[in-house]
């Protein structure tokens, strides 16, 4: 088991009308001035946003506001929530939807302090020393940012899709009210289903076997989420399975099921590529390459693949052979994947095959150039990446 540092610093508020907390939460955690940040229409509609301004104002706790944030949050939107934020002197950015607009608001909050461009950071040029304190009002769970070091922003000058991770920005707050994700779409639930099994299951395919405890905690969470899915797909206002998936996703990327390991995040940064390149969701995107990713890098580790499948997805053991089983357990993912909704190739996410010219963009990018390699159970380089992309393909 390796040596690892645990760090999880945010409050968490969970439960019906959590959100009531937020001007005691703000004041306690010393936010003077607040941009309220935010992405689409839903914020407004369903009455969110209303109650956040009335409990700042209760607490006499002045605040502005920057929406529009998209999915695959983008840089501009984030120069912009800079800009406001020193025009109105604002000390404190509170977050108020899903992954998108928390690192939105992250990033923002990099920038705040910070004298050059924060893309300087996301391009690796420079660290971060500083960022304001940000809190969040989780809507949409899915990418665990409300728990995690993590940000990751697409700079639609060459759009490039590129993750920070720096224990700064982890939230001061985390709100949760599971009411508030009854309105979310069996898409975007399953979405969010894929990302936030993704988080624990790269951190769990490694090369690492002696961590017990770790993987007993993974694979717990691995199987409440894919038991939980499609039930709440079918009954969107059920209060207790949307409660399991929310509070999973937070698990499943404050690194509790890391701890102890080396995991591996090239799936993740494969389809950073593909999201940045077609802008889809990236839940989609991630389902769209696991499988193909699995297949590839297989053999590096088949006893452990075998464990997920045996574990996680039920499949039985048949000790014969643990390759065997390992595939039966990819199979039986793509059947989870399918049966939420999720494609399973990148011509099911596209409608149509990426070009060989697209393949080749993606793979120089999550590569920088050709300079760099990505993954730990397996060491992918340029020719790697594009053939895990060709195998998605088909």
């Amino acid at each position: 088991m390796k040596d690892f540092h645990y760090y999880t610093p945010t409050e968490v508020v969970f439960g019906k009308d959590s959100e009531k907390e937020i001007g005691h939460l703000v004041k306690k955690h010393g936010g003077g001035k607040v941009l309220i940040h935010y992405g689409g229409k839903s914020a407004e509609t369903s009455g969110l946003l209303d109650t956040v301004r009335r409990q700042l104002d209760a607490v006499g706790i002045p605040f502005v506001e920057l929406g529009g944030v998209v999915p695959n949050p983008v840089l501009s939107k984030v120069h912009e929530g800079v800009q406001i934020s020193k025009n109105e002197n604002v000390d404190f950015i509170l977050a108020v939807g899903g992954g998108s607009v928390i690192d939105s608001a992250k990033a923002i909050a990099y920038g705040l302090a910070y004298d050059g461009d924060v893309w300087d950071f996301f391009s690796k040029k420079t660290e971060a020393f500083a960022a304001y304190p940000i809190g969040v009002i989780l809507t949409i769970p899915a990418a665990g940012s409300e728990m995690s070091n993590g940000c990751v922003i697409t700079n639609e000058e060459g759009y490039s899709k590129r993750a920070y991770d720096n224990d700064l920005c982890r939230p001061r707050f985390a709100v949760m009210n599971p009411i508030r994700t009854y309105t979310l779409s069996a898409y975007q639930t399953a979405c969010g289903a894929v990302d936030m099994m993704m988080h624990t299951m790269e951190r769990y395919f490694s090369h690492d076997d002696d961590m017990l405890l770790t993987d007993a905690i993974a694979e717990s969470l691995m199987r409440t989420v894919c038991e939980c899915a499609p039930k709440v797909i079918a009954a969107p206002n059920d209060y207790i399975l949307r409660s399991q998936i929310m509070w999973a996703g937070s698990l499943a990327h404050n690194n509790l099921t890391g701890c102890g390991t080396i995991g591996d995040f090239a799936t993740h940064m494969l389809e950073h590529e593909l999201s940045a390149m077609f802008n889809v969701a990236h839940g989609a995107g991630l389902a769209a390459i696991w499988p193909h990713w699995a297949e590839y890098v297989l053999s590096e580790n088949p006893t452990r693949f075998a464990q997920f499948a045996v574990n996680v997805l039920k499949i039985a053991n048949n000790f014969r052979s643990a390759e065997e089983t390992a595939r039966e357990g990819i199979e039986a993912m793509k059947i989870f994947y399918k049966k939420i909704g999720m494609p399973t190739s990148i011509p099911e996410l596209l409608g149509r095959k990426a070009t060989d010219d697209e393949i080749r963009e993606m793979a120089d990018k999550c590569s920088l150039g050709r300079t760099s390699t990505i993954g730990h159970l397996k060491i992918l380089s340029y020719d790697d990446m594009v053939e895990i992309y060709n195998m998605a393909n088909r």
